[in-house]
């Protein structure tokens, strides 16, 4: 059993601050318990009254005849303490705190927070909240909540699970799935999460054998490895987990420092995780529960293919433009199987969407031979229906339900889907069979559109290689020429380069390196050099290199007189290539990522980056190239010669170990990394270190 198990499903359930008044919280929940069809052994806890609600109750948890299962306390914030003191005592292993008045409210709440986790961590209990809303597992008639909802409305039994933070967003998840016909197998509102949170419950719907689709919401998370396995468990048990998250932070003062840490932001990092451990992140309760359905009636579409059935020429062409809009594919039908489409049903029109017309109206049979001859004839992971408002007359809709239901039953691993407006009786008939019914065009697309691509992404959901740490660097800061001799030791090719105290200096290592030359101002307190006029390019001779030492000097000390400067750093002038940013930074929640990007002085312009976890593959480095917009440049642009795409893989995997071993280090920037024809080199790079 998992060891939350009792928090969704107890067979003894104790209300600490039970009431005999209905609109308190405390009676509010033990009216639930009583009424709604749970039928475990319910004990109220209330100081002054022998019975509550017309059942026995008792001063404290220390007397009741059994330990049982979860204690639900709704008392005020200054008697948790003592009541979690009674609980441990008696043997309780799980309590909901509904109380609110604590970190919410900051100041001396937080304080009492803290001591209430550590007061349940000493004696081994878990907990949701405090300030959470408690859990539901309508199944099993178990309404452990306060929730107002429950008075005009009751969630179903069904096979998606809720977790979410906010209980008002989870109340407001309950009504609108049951409003819509989704059935809730449990649901959870992990509140303030001094101790279980939303990855926690995750991982306990994971293994649910009654949840089969997963809904979860954060506003926040502090416990990036844990929300990691949660995820790669469910998607590892092929169960979809859509989820969402609100809110944002800056990811860390020290990262800002950087384009990597700017262009990054707590939400690409976040993003970054759901995709790469299987899970669909949505924008709306809407678009949640819509794949939330589809998910739960029937199968996940195999492919990107859709064909398109209409009685309306015009909604065909709607849904058609939002399934390519949502990264789905509407294949033309081959010839021959247009003229078997035509056999039957001789006004039909176009190639996919397929338009009936009207015509079909009193031969409506042939839909069934229409739909099976597109399955067969083409690559489809799913066919959608438009049957305009058929599904209303219960007198002609039978031949439609026999074509539906017999593409389901033989075509079984494909999503089959109405678009209809419909009355109940037809609606629950087509779900009873595993076909989704929906009554707007486009909600239906963006349905199939997050089932198919969950099936994908669970499909490439992965852990994150773990990597040896290495021995610390001994830095706090490292100018161009440190930070190049560091990621050139892990493996990242940089050019030919010599740091010059003096304009002597700089032209003996031009006059070593060749020309033409590049000089570069070199100090740990720039971090970036063209802001300041801090680079000089194609510099031919000795006499352009010693005045460009002194144009370099004075332009770095009247833009910066605070900086320390080191001289400059003198490489060989390269062309040719692209430049392209690879770097790295150290997420707060889910430690190194590693970006790719299109680079230059223009990045934060494009903003075409993508980000991965470290450390990387090289199959997870060449997936992290294809994910950005730019990677195309680097096939051989307007008959451009294709660029080394295996040495920046290499580069891209070598930066990540680096990041991955060494906790000291903030961020890394590489920008340019210029990739050739030939090989990449960096032609600059910024590391900047953290606390460790």
């Amino acid at each position: 059993m998992h060891e939350l198990a009792k928090m969704f499903r107890p067979q003894s359930v104790a209300v600490v601050g039970a009431s005999g008044d209905p609109e308190k919280l405390g009676g509010r929940a033990l009216l639930h318990l009583k009424t709604l069809g749970y039928t475990g052994r319910i004990y109220p806890i209330n100081v002054s009254a022998a019975e509550v609600q017309g059942l026995p109750a008792f001063r404290s948890v220390m007397d009741l005849p059994e330990v049982p299962d979860c204690a639900l306390i709704l008392l005020p914030a200054g008697l948790v303490a003592k009541a979690v003191e009674d609980c441990a005592a008696k043997g309780v292993k799980h309590m909901q705190v509904l109380s609110s008045g604590f970190a919410e409210e900051g100041g001396e709440g937080v304080a009492m927070q803290q001591r209430l986790a550590e007061q349940a961590r000493a004696h081994g209990i878990r907990f949701t909240g405090p300030n959470c809303l408690g859990s539901i597992s309508p199944p099993d008639g178990y309404f452990g909540t306060f929730s107002s909802l429950l008075a005009t409305a009751r969630p179903g039994p069904g096979t998606v699970g809720v977790a979410t933070q906010s209980g008002a967003y989870g109340s407001h998840i309950y009504a609108v799935a049951g409003f819509r016909g989704i059935g809730i197998s449990r649901a959870i509102a992990t509140g303030n999460e001094a101790d279980v949170d939303v990855a926690a419950a995750i991982d306990y719907l994971a293994e649910d054998p009654g949840t089969k689709v997963i809904c979860a919401s954060l506003e926040g998370c502090t416990n990036g490895d844990g929300l990691r396995r949660a995820l790669l468990k469910a998607a590892a048990a092929k169960k979809p987990v859509i989820i969402m998250k609100v809110g944002s932070t800056e990811v860390g003062a020290a990262a800002a420092a950087t384009h990597t840490g700017s262009l990054a932001g707590e939400d690409r990092v976040i993003d970054t995780v759901f995709r790469e451990c299987g899970a669909l992140r949505v924008s709306s309760i809407e678009e949640m529960l819509d794949v939330a359905y589809l998910c739960s009636v029937g199968p996940k579409p195999p492919s990107a293919g859709v064909g398109i059935l209409s009685v309306s020429g015009g909604i065909g062409v709607l849904m058609a433009d939002a399934c390519v809009e949502n990264g789905l594919e509407v294949p033309a039908m081959p010839p021959e199987v247009l003229a078997e489409i035509r056999a039957v049903q001789p006004m039909a029109g176009g190639r996919n969407p397929i338009d009936t017309t009207a015509q079909l109206a009193g031969r409506l049979h042939v839909v069934e031979t229409i739909s099976q001859t597109m399955m067969r004839g083409s690559e489809l992971g799913a066919v959608m229906f438009y049957l305009a408002h058929l599904g209303r007359d219960l007198k002609r809709f039978p031949p439609l339900a026999k074509a539906l239901t017999g593409l389901r039953r033989d075509f079984p691993d494909r999503t089959v889907v109405a678009v209809m407006t419909h009355v109940d009786e037809v609606r629950l008939a087509l779900e009873a069979e595993g076909i989704a019914v929906f009554e707007d065009p486009n909600r239906a697309v963006r349905a199939v559109a997050g089932a198919e691509r969950l099936l994908r992404l669970q499909a490439g959901a992965a852990a994150v290689p773990e990597i040896e740490a290495a021995a610390p660097l001994g830095l706090s800061v490292a100018n161009e020429a440190e930070a190049k001799r560091l990621i050139a030791a892990a493996g990242v090719p940089v050019p030919a380069e010599h740091a010059c105290a003096d304009a002597q200096a700089a032209v003996a290592a031009a006059d070593t390196l060749g020309y033409p030359v590049v000089l570069k101002i070199l100090s740990d307190d720039i971090a970036h050099k063209t802001e300041v006029g801090g680079v000089l390019l194609n510099l031919a001779d000795a006499e352009a290199v010693a005045a460009g030492f002194a144009t370099l000097m004075e332009r770095a000390r009247r833009a910066r007189p605070d900086a320390r400067l080191d001289g400059v750093l003198v490489a060989t002038m390269l062309k040719g290539g692209v430049e392209t940013i690879i770097g790295t930074l150290r997420d707060p929640v889910f430690g190194p990522m590693v970006m790719f990007g299109l680079g230059g002085v223009a990045v934060e312009l494009f903003k075409d980056v993508a980000f991965a976890s470290a450390p990387l593959t090289r199959e997870r480095a060449g997936k992290l190239i294809a994910a950005s917009r730019g990677a195309r440049l680097l096939e051989g642009w307007r008959g451009g010669p294709p660029l080394d795409r295996s040495a920046l893989i290499d580069a891209l995997v070598a930066l990540s170990r680096f990041a991955a071993a060494h906790a000291e280090v903030e961020s890394v920037e590489v920008n340019p990394f210029l990739v050739r024809e030939k090989g990449a080199v960096a032609l600059d790079a910024l590391v900047s270190f953290g606390g460790g």
